[in-house]
């Protein structure tokens, strides 16, 4: 079974631990997860069975993917959100790549604040790879190769103000607002043989109890063999990143040709692009204050968990 990787604040400073049958603290003060992989191995093993142990209770939950780390991010990787999104269901001919500030990171029971302009907030369960090794050159990754460059896996969910994305065409913006990516509870380091399950991983979201997303990675359009190799086409991947491989239908974004049209007459004034915007979502199901969103992926045969995320929607209050 793989490595549970924690990260938390206990008696006022911030710890690496290991969840085993308890959370047990790590012997090495690395003050980015890029430190920690590059040469905390030796004592992350050692405190599977010798780490000083705490409990919940004593323990606030952090990020365990730090600020150092870039976030790249796919979109509409899942055939059912294409059609959502007003794309065909078919793979597209190319991979649609963008950026999320690492500012948005935040911790698996966080509180999500949700900007007081802010009108359609939405949620988007992915499966989140953390990279194993520093990526500086094209490189071909295969099956045969891939553990070498994922050191291990975890929940994320990016958060995204639809009314900014859609709007201003800025995605960026739109799924950058500070607290905008809550990961975690733990990052599942993987084992030589559990490569295997990056197609055999179930994502579920629940809203208030409501299921809205269920998926099987194995329905992912463009593996993460092929964006990790084109990634390395482009740019640099460093040890510690964080890779969002998509996320499935059910989200509450629906757009259709009318929409896009609409969005593409540059005499028509901004404020009405919202106002008619808002107008086409309303009764989608966007979060709102109070909601609880529950998050879970776990393998087709329950042997790797990868824990569970529960966030709280919280709305800013408007300034006078």
């Amino acid at each position: 079974m793989g490595i549970k990787l924690l990260r938390f604040e206990y008696e006022s400073q911030v710890h690496w631990g290991v969840l085993e049958e308890a959370i047990r603290i790590i012997e090495h003060e690395a003050e980015s997860l890029n430190k920690l992989l590059t040469n905390g191995y030796e004592a992350i093993q050692h405190a599977k069975t010798n780490g000083k142990i705490v409990t919940n209770e004593e323990i606030t939950l952090l990020s365990p993917v730090t600020e150092d780390a870039n976030i790249f991010c796919q979109g509409t990787n899942y055939s059912v959100h294409r059609e959502e999104a007003g794309f065909t269901k078919q793979k597209p001919p190319y991979n649609l790549l963008f950026t999320k500030a690492s500012s948005t990171l935040t911790s698996a029971t966080a509180d999500i604040l949700c900007p007081a302009h802010v009108k359609l907030l939405d949620y988007e369960i992915e499966l989140g790879l953390i990279i194993n090794k520093d990526i500086t050159e094209q490189t071909t990754i295969t099956g045969d190769n891939l553990k070498d460059y994922i050191a291990g896996l975890v929940i994320a969910n990016d958060m995204s103000a639809r009314d900014v994305q859609i709007v201003e065409q800025q995605w960026f913006k739109g799924k950058s607002y500070r607290g905008f990516c809550p990961v975690g509870p733990y990052i599942y380091l993987l084992e030589e043989d559990e490569i295997q399950y990056l197609d055999q991983l179930v994502l579920h979201l629940e809203v208030n109890g409501e299921t809205r997303q269920h998926v099987i990675t194995d329905q992912l359009l463009f593996k993460p063999t092929e964006t990790l190799s084109e990634m390395s086409e482009i740019f640099n991947l460093k040890t510690g990143d964080l890779v969002l491989t998509g996320t499935p239908g059910g989200v509450c974004l629906r757009l259709n040709a009318n929409i896009i049209h609409y969005f593409s007459d540059n005499t028509i004034p901004h404020e009405d692009k919202i106002s008619y915007f808002i107008d086409t979502q309303k009764d989608n199901g966007y979060l709102q204050d109070g909601d609880v969103l529950r998050l879970s992926i776990k393998s087709t045969d329950n042997v790797m968990d990868l824990g569970m995320q529960e966030n709280k929607i919280s709305h800013a209050i408007p300034v006078k």
